[in-house]
């Protein structure tokens, strides 16, 4: 089945998602007293739309730069001031404006620029200046910040978390699945007018396949060779030298390559080093520098290129166990930050079949890492070629239990026990295919016990007393904290907890870090990392998050925030209660206060929601 998109339908703007505090930053330069500000930040990454939402419902005029009207004497004012106007002239004309929104300042012509610094010298205009990072911009322009003119906010790509969200939102009616996500993710880096381009591309060609026994869409396959994805690229593409591109596209097919391969071009690699589109590691692999180039490199080689560059899925036997040990590695060092795995990526890309062993591996390393969604669809992944195998049928019943679904992980067991979705036992059975799936063999810091017995999961549960002598390093840090009630401690183990990567083990620690805390200003603190931390970690629903803090609102709070929570809008609060719209948004600005959420989307972290899940 494939997800078709209506031609006639009207294409809609995405949803603004994200980028509250950023938002909130924007507007408030705004208010009386500010003169504005400027942002930066690489192409793509939604400045325009950033200001575009700072400034609705507002009185604002808008002025843009263009490549094509460099040269040309005040030409974004063109529809403002006289053609003829001097520099002090046009000033005069512009006296009235009270708010100024300048997009692309970087390809203002430099009256335009030296204009716009005179409105921003003499402060009687608030400034919107939009510019691009790495983009030669007049000096008028750069001066704002340098000269302190003004404020400079600097966005930075949007993050994984909130590129789901978005995605979610601009789809076109159908979720997209955890892999699929991180594959345009992964490929567009933040760009989002390349991320919508690939969408489009993806959902025009009929390429979305919805994954079985959900209401999830999948995209495996060649990557769309776009008008926008070819403009990203066509520095690689257009590589003259045949050596260098012969280097490029052996990589395309099979990177990540040893450096002292004797098929590689060594002059050529230093050209391309230089040039930043290879990357060489400490251990000597090379890759291509950026996750858009190989895909972009095998698309637009010939079928008699490719078939002999391209290696089979079979061929990739030894490189995926590479792969496999290093997370496992990983793992038994406590230390499951995010770590590159081009060749599983690549397998599930094509849509080729993921071995169950590496898969069940992959699906933990998530799952320690919070990314619930994630390990399950590593599990399916695993279970759609070894229907039996046990090792991913039980990160798959884990991570369900994680998020909240206990009845689902009964079921997937086949109501067998699973240890309630805390950390657990890896898996308990042997003989798949892949070898022996057994606890992890000891290490100098105690994962062993962390992650192959019950003590963890004791600790994450409340109950530290039945781990005492059982755990070591961190883990052992969190038990004796919780024992002893020491809300700084739980905040220190929560720090080097999300140091290592466990982002749901430190949200719990900061959870229970609120309930130890007698300084309320401590509480809340802790209170807001377990929140951020926790809406990282794709929708867990455990026992030390539940219900974090409701006990600290009155009757009427919780009953607003709850309602909130499952996603009625202030209105519909007001009807289902009989109360104002006004008083419903005191209430939930009271307890946003209270709680240490900065929006509704928190909420969900912070409430039981039996029949509901984040998000």
């Amino acid at each position: 089945m494939t997800f078709e998109r209506d031609a006639k339908t009207l294409e809609l703007p995405w949803p603004f998602t994200g980028r509250e505090n950023e938002l909130e930053l924007v507007r408030g330069s705004l208010t009386a007293g500010r003169h504005g500000i400027v942002i930066t930040g690489p192409a793509g990454c939604g400045k325009t739309r950033l200001v575009t939402e700072a400034v609705r419902g507002t009185d604002c005029v808008r002025v843009a730069g263009t490549p094509e009207t460099r040269r040309i004497r005040l030409a974004a004012f063109a529809h403002l001031v006289p053609e003829t106007a001097s520099l002090h002239g046009a000033f005069q004309h512009l006296s009235g404006v009270r708010q100024l929104l300048v997009d692309d300042a970087h390809l203002l012509d430099d009256a335009s620029a030296a204009l716009v610094h005179q409105l921003a010298v003499h402060g009687r205009t608030r400034l919107l200046v939009v510019t691009t990072d790495g983009a030669p911009a007049p000096g008028a322009i750069s001066r704002l910040w340098t000269g302190e003119l003004l404020p400079r906010l600097t966005l930075e790509p949007l993050p994984r978390e909130e590129t789901a969200e978005l995605l979610a939102g601009g789809a076109g009616g159908g979720r997209l699945e955890p892999l699929t996500v991180n594959r345009l993710h992964r490929l567009c880096q933040g760009d989002l007018r390349l991320l919508r381009d690939l969408v489009g591309a993806v959902r025009e060609r009929g390429l979305l396949s919805r994954v079985a026994d959900s209401d999830e869409w999948a995209w495996r396959g060649p990557l769309p060779v776009t008008a926008t994805v070819r403009e990203r690229t066509a520095h690689v593409l257009d590589r003259t030298c045949p050596e260098e591109r012969e280097t490029l596209e052996r990589l395309a097919f099979a990177e990540p390559l040893p450096l002292d391969l004797d098929e590689l071009h060594l002059l050529a690699l230093e050209h391309l080093e230089a040039d930043s589109l290879v990357h060489v590691d400490d251990q000597g692999a090379v890759r291509l520098a950026h996750p858009l180039h190989g895909p972009v490199l095998r698309a637009a080689a010939g079928r008699l290129r490719a078939r002999r560059l391209s290696r089979t899925p079979e061929q990739c036997g030894a490189a995926l166990d590479v792969e496999r040990a290093a997370l496992t590695g990983r793992i038994e060092r406590t230390d499951v930050r995010a770590m590159p795995t081009p060749v599983g990526e690549w397998l599930v890309a094509e849509g080729a079949p993921v071995p169950a062993g590496y898969a069940a591996v992959r699906a933990r390393f998530a799952r320690l890492r919070g990314e619930l969604r994630e390990a399950a669809a590593w599990a399916r992944e695993g279970l759609r070629h070894g229907a039996d195998d046990p090792s991913c049928r039980l990160e798959l019943a884990l991570a369900a239990a994680q998020s909240g679904d206990a009845p689902a992980a009964h079921k997937i067991l086949g109501g067998r026990p699973h240890g309630g979705g805390a950390v657990t036992r890896p898996a308990t059975a042997r003989g798949d295919a892949d070898g022996p799936v057994e606890a992890l063999a000891g290490d100098a810091d105690g994962s062993v016990e962390a992650l192959a017995g019950d003590a963890y999961d004791a600790v994450r549960l409340g109950a530290p007393e039945r781990a005492v002598g059982r755990l070591t390093g961190v883990f052992a840090a969190h038990a004796d904290a919780l024992a002893r009630g020491d809300g700084l401690a739980l905040d220190q183990v929560a720090e080097e907890l999300a140091e290592r990567g466990f982002l749901l083990f430190a949200a719990e620690a900061h959870a229970q870090a609120v309930r130890a805390h007698r300084d309320p200003r401590a509480a809340r603190t802790a209170r807001t990392r377990a929140v951020a931390l926790a809406r990282r970690c794709q929708g867990a629903r455990t026992p030390a998050l539940s219900g974090l803090v409701l006990g600290e609102l009155t009757a009427r709070q919780r009953q607003i925030v709850t309602l909130a929570a499952t996603g009625m809008s202030n209105r519909q609060i007001a009807e289902k209660l009989t109360l104002s719209v006004r008083t419903v948004g005191n209430h939930l600005y009271s307890a946003y206060a209270r709680l240490g959420a900065s929006d509704r989307g928190a909420l969900p972290w912070l409430v039981e929601l039996p029949d509901a899940q984040p998000a």
